[in-house]
């Protein structure tokens, strides 16, 4: 998380948000911070996916690009951190909650990158 000033990165307020940004991570183990970090691969699958599950259901061809945008925009919802519904308060999403600190010290804040650990988790296949 940067901002623009060392002034604002000391304060208190800057460092309760970083910490309740990463607990939110640790907690929601999200895939990209937005739409754009997503790789393609990813969202081609999850297309497909969709595609063969309202085709199997019956549903007609013209309506299955809808259902697919549809379940895609809910797939965004729970894989990117920034729309992600915060989990300290369901009723705003994570870009509200940057939104709300930007206004409040009024300096431009950007979440660039994020690494997330889990215990007992490997890289072999």
């Amino acid at each position: 998380v940067n901002c623009e000033t060392d002034f604002t990165g000391k304060t208190e307020d800057f460092s309760d948000f970083t910490m309740n940004i990463a607990m939110h991570i640790a907690a929601t183990n999200p895939i990209s911070i937005d739409r754009e970090g997503i790789p393609p691969d990813i969202i081609n699958k999850e297309r497909e996916i969709y595609a063969i599950q309202a085709k199997d259901s019956g549903k007609p061809e013209k309506i299955i690009e809808k259902i697919v945008e549809g379940k895609l925009k809910k797939f965004y919802s729970e894989a990117t951190l920034l729309e992600q519904q915060y989990v300290k308060n369901p009723d705003m999403t994570i870009q509200d909650l940057l939104n709300e600190m930007i206004a409040k010290t009024g300096e431009n804040i950007v979440i660039n990158r994020f690494t997330r650990y889990q215990l007992g988790e490997t890289n072999e296949e």
